[in-house]
């Protein structure tokens, strides 16, 4: 048996109490955070001990390491990587070269990762920017064009994958016009139909053969005016499965933030029924895992296909990565003075 759900834990190292519930609730996965992270042993001997308590050793361990602001594995142990606003600009006086620099920061994220028994980055962020762009999303965005946010996006997804990692495009259908932190409160945004799909759903729509997929927390009013994207069967039937066209595995976006209302449970069920294949939790409190726990549903039919297909895409790190020369090449083409590790 194996649940639709991702779970966070509290610490470093798994509790007894936390090794007990995922033996029991068998959750698809983990997903870290700063407050899991301490070093490379550490975090090797936390993965492991993940997959040893739900009995699956392909069993996907997540972490959001973009690079910039959103950074789990952090320095001394690991490099210091930029946001993706850089490749971006990079883009505008030589596309070539901002297409190469962005495969190689995501195959050197991914080097990391897979070293430590991390499978599966949150990124890239397929966000189109604009000039009221909450300062959650920011500079995490490539671009403000739809174009070039898709060709920098899937030379990240390349390169993450040549890595033996698996990638997620977020936040699907587009959170660019989000003017309020979706952490905090639930933005809406008021856009026509025909401007999101001319802009924000362009490069999720030019990426949608990706096999993993992260929903937004926002208010679409023009598609549905009452729930957030991330719990509308309007936002996931109609547009992110059709008019996108995306059929890889679909999680939500961290159901711990304040964009949502209600208890865990409602907010679980809800998820489940817009047609989220995994609801993600982040924040390792056992009371509500266990409130997640009890309402998902086990992975069976479509949600599972599409699981399963992801995990199979899977394959490991491409021969003849030298890390040195990688970040050699990285520093000249980017001009960026991230600390190299190892």
């Amino acid at each position: 048996m194996t649940k639709a759900f991702v779970s966070g834990c509290a610490g470093p190292a798994l509790t007894a109490d936390e090794i007990r519930f995922f033996r029991g609730e068998a959750p698809w996965g983990l997903i870290l955070f700063a407050r899991n992270v301490e070093t490379p042993d550490q975090v090797r001997s936390l993965t492991q001990a993940f997959r040893d308590a739900v009995g699956r050793q392909d069993a996907p361990v997540l972490v959001d390491q973009e690079g910039g602001r959103v950074q789990r594995l952090k320095t001394p142990h690991w490099p210091k990587y930029p946001p993706a606003k850089l490749y971006g600009d990079l883009h505008k006086s030589d596309p070539e070269q901002a297409l190469r620099a962005a495969w190689l920061g995501a195959r050197l994220i991914a080097a990391d990762l897979h070293d430590v028994g991390i499978s599966v980055d949150c990124l890239p962020c397929l966000d189109v920017r604009f000039p009221d762009t909450v300062d959650a999303i920011g500079d995490r965005a490539f671009s403000a064009d739809p174009d070039v946010v898709a060709k920098l996006g899937q030379a990240m997804v390349d390169g993450a994958l040549a890595g033996g990692v698996l990638p997620v495009i977020k936040h699907i259908p587009g959170h660019g016009r989000a003017q309020v932190d979706s952490h905090l409160e639930l933005p809406r945004v008021a856009a026509d139909k025909s401007s999101l799909e001319s802009v924000d759903f362009r490069p999720f729509k030019a990426l949608s053969h990706v096999s993993l997929g992260m929903t937004a927390h926002i208010v679409y009013e023009t598609i549905d005016g009452t729930s957030p994207g991330t719990q509308s069967k309007r936002v996931i039937q109609d547009i992110i499965r059709t008019e996108i066209g995306f059929d890889g595995c679909l999680m939500s976006d961290d159901m711990s933030m304040h964009a949502l209302g209600g208890g865990f449970e409602e907010r679980t069920g809800k998820i489940i029924e817009a047609g989220c294949d995994i609801v993600l939790h982040c924040n390792g409190d056992m009371g509500e895992m266990r409130d997640v726990a009890r309402t998902v549903p086990e992975l069976a039919g479509d949600a599972k296909r599409r699981c399963d297909r992801a995990l199979n895409g899977l394959q490991p790190p491409r021969p003849g990565f030298n890390r040195r020369e990688a970040w050699d090449e990285f520093r000249s083409l980017t001009g960026w003075q991230g600390v190299h590790v190892g």
